[in-house]
């Protein structure tokens, strides 16, 4: 199976050359380009240009609405995926599959969605959830049964312990259905993903541990009677040299003043997330010893939530970092960087390239009829 490469859309407050923090609970950081149609726009242009299948978007108060930001970029895209960031319970499951529908149907089959539960009672509180975490996660299973089961066509009524419909139908089918990107590190998390995700995500851990989850979750989905494709989400600082990529990592982290990373280690404390919990003992709120394992950093979750790791080296040794965490049995992988245009072309110019020459990717869409000139390669018909 060719890889696949899914980029971000910085809808959290918009981009910058820092490093932008917020999320799980905590506000969004000081960004120099806004969240904006025409700046989006060139990134979702640009990542389909190179080669990327999908752009993440993120959902929660830190950022613009995911749905709606999203079927905008549509119209001034052409083939890029949108990763759509949402969270059950928070509308109807039969109104949430109807969005799904009328989005797919209406953009020629462009949606995926990353389901997220919320890991933060408070956030939740106020959009009007007061479910606890483990209730979250009952409800969603309840809710993505429903989902699933109205994008076949089938009339549906369904009574649990969180979800209730009566007869629920769908009279405009996704047409295909949207895949379903899911992560979580918690028992009851990978309960739910082995019985309806498609693609288990995981944030960026050194590679014991990542290998410890997909063995994790592939029991639990046999035991379903399921197969499920692994994914992992990352930054990445990708260059020429080694010595480049760990300067402008190093130039990142002397961005973040130290009562910044204290305020938001503080914050981030609190999540009730226990991916959340990992990205923090592997920076330990320190500016030291960031290197977790080669080419693998954690200076990023010093101030932002959710993904805290960085693939940090030249596009040779990316690449093989990637090709590393593809043995294990990852496929997808959801990267960003700072500022997140001119980060794409880094990846897409320069490691893509490297991962073509060794057969583990291919350009989902080549351009015809014209010559392209890899990092360091040589001039070929494409």
């Amino acid at each position: 199976m060719s890889l696949k490469f899914h980029w971000f859309l910085p809808t959290n407050g918009g981009d910058g050359r820092q490093v932008v923090g917020g999320g799980h609970g905590v506000r969004a950081g000081a960004s120099g380009r806004p969240a904006s149609v025409p700046y989006l726009g060139q990134i979702a242009r640009s990542a389909e240009q190179l080669g990327f299948e999908a752009a993440l978007t993120p959902t929660g108060a830190w950022c613009e609405d995911a749905w709606l930001s999203t079927a905008m970029l549509s119209q001034v895209s052409d083939r890029l995926k949108f990763l759509v960031a949402f969270r059950p319970g928070l509308t109807s499951a039969t109104l949430a599959a109807q969005m799904a529908a009328t989005f797919q149907n209406m953009s020629g089959g462009r949606l995926l969605l990353n389901v997220v539960t919320g890991g933060e009672s408070h956030e939740q509180r106020a959009y009007g959830d007061f479910l606890d975490k483990e209730q979250r996660y009952v409800r969603c299973g309840e809710f993505l049964e429903v989902v699933r089961r109205l994008w076949t066509g089938e009339e549906v009524t369904f009574e649990g312990e969180h979800v209730r419909v009566e007869r629920a139908q769908l009279q405009q089918l996704p047409d295909p259905q949207p895949e379903i990107y899911f992560g979580g590190s918690s028992p009851i998390a990978g309960e739910i993903a082995a019985k309806h995700a498609d693609v288990y995500l995981t944030w960026g851990e050194p590679p014991e541990a990542v290998a410890k989850k997909i063995a994790w979750i592939r029991e639990l989905a046999a035991k379903e009677g399921r197969e499920l494709r692994f994914g992992i989400r990352m930054h990445t600082i990708a260059r020429d040299t080694s010595e480049a990529a760990w300067a402008e990592a190093r130039r990142l982290l002397d961005g973040i003043d130290d009562e910044t990373i204290k305020r938001v280690q503080d914050g981030l404390k609190r999540s009730e997330s226990e991916g959340q919990r990992r990205m923090l003992e592997l920076n330990r709120g320190s500016r030291d010893d960031l290197e977790i394992y080669p080419n693998v950093w954690a200076g990023v979750g010093l101030v932002r939530g959710g993904a805290g790791t960085a693939l940090v080296g030249s596009h040779e040794e990316v690449a093989e970092r990637i090709a590393e965490y593809h043995d294990l049995g990852i496929d997808e992988f959801i990267l960003s960087g700072y500022p997140h245009l001119e980060e794409a072309y880094w990846f897409g110019e320069g490691v893509l390239p490297v991962l073509t020459e060794r057969g583990l990717w291919q350009h989902p869409a080549p351009p015809t009829g014209t010559v392209s000139v890899p990092f360091g390669g040589r001039a070929a018909a494409s």
